[in-house]
């Protein structure tokens, strides 16, 4: 019985490391990217990127943004006028020049870079990261890529939205709603909506989230704290109408005697504002999906 048992335990256990380790990799296997000199390869990653090396110094790159590496041949200093032919860059075509690799949030991606010379007429300027590329990363459980948080925020923004938001605001023919509260594990969502009731179009300057005292006795004693969110679903400036967003924190907590303080500001001198006061308890009843 004992064996048996064992032999079921190492079974399962062999089953459950072929599912999450990720495999390794050996350079034959790595896909293969063509690279030319003075013209840059910019690599697309589907999630901000954390980090890139290169493993020699023939090749030399930065993040113009956040989603894309460039990368190139590195230029050489110009040869002595009287030896041109001792170019230090002395490539031959299907030379391999280096190891890019390329770190996600939730993913390592590895290419062998080829050099082919300026006369190939098919170089590859840009790439997008494939799927089939990807090998995960095993990260705490708490942290989520901005590819997960997007679709949380979308299966949100799907939702049906119900009859009574659970706090709205309405000033100058403008209406802020909060139309629910989410969390996931460390993650507060807020589902808000912002109607605009007159023919003006409203242009946001800014949306601003900040913790402040509930009773403020004096102007001088006011704390407030402001707090950005780590993602939203949509950066839209202006709307004429309608606009529901997504708006992603870290968990965070703060005492009855203050409130979540929300301002959406217009963007002109005589511009509508208008604020929502937030109580913890609005939080606290925050649901899960």
């Amino acid at each position: 019985m004992r064996t048996i048992l064992y032999s079921l335990l190492l079974c399962t256990a062999q089953f459950l490391t072929a599912q999450t380790a990720t495999k390794e990799q050996i350079i034959s296997d790595l896909p293969e990217i063509e690279i030319t000199e003075g013209i840059n390869l910019h690599i697309i990653s589907p999630e901000p990127i954390q980090y890139v090396d290169l493993s020699t110094q023939k090749l030399t790159g930065d993040l113009p943004t956040t989603n894309i590496a460039r990368i190139k041949i590195t230029d050489q200093p110009e040869t002595d006028s009287k030896d041109k032919s001792k170019s230090p860059n002395t490539f031959s075509n299907g030379d391999q020049i280096g190891v890019i690799t390329v770190v996600g949030q939730s993913f390592i991606a590895q290419y062998k870079a080829i050099y082919r010379n300026s006369e190939n007429l098919n170089t590859v300027t840009n790439i997008h990261i494939q799927p089939e590329e990807m090998q995960p990363i095993e990260f705490d459980k708490m942290v989520f890529s901005n590819l997960e948080l997007r679709k949380f925020a979308m299966d949100i923004i799907q939702k049906k939205l119900e009859k009574n938001p659970i706090r709205e605001e309405k000033n100058l023919k403008l209406n802020m709603q909060l139309n629910n509260v989410y969390v996931i594990s460390d993650y507060i969502f807020l589902d808000m909506t912002f109607k605009n009731n007159s023919n003006l179009s409203y242009d946001i300057e800014d949306l601003k989230f900040s913790i402040e005292d509930k009773k403020i006795y004096k102007a001088t004693n006011n704390q407030s704290i402001e707090m950005a969110p780590i993602f939203q679903l949509n950066p839209q400036k202006q709307f004429k109408k309608n606009f529901r967003n997504i708006y992603v924190f870290k968990k965070f907590t703060y005492p009855n005697s203050k409130v979540m303080m929300i301002r959406l500001i217009e963007e002109q001198l005589s511009g509508r504002t208008i604020e929502m006061k937030v109580n913890y308890s609005d939080i606290l009843k925050a649901d899960t999906f």
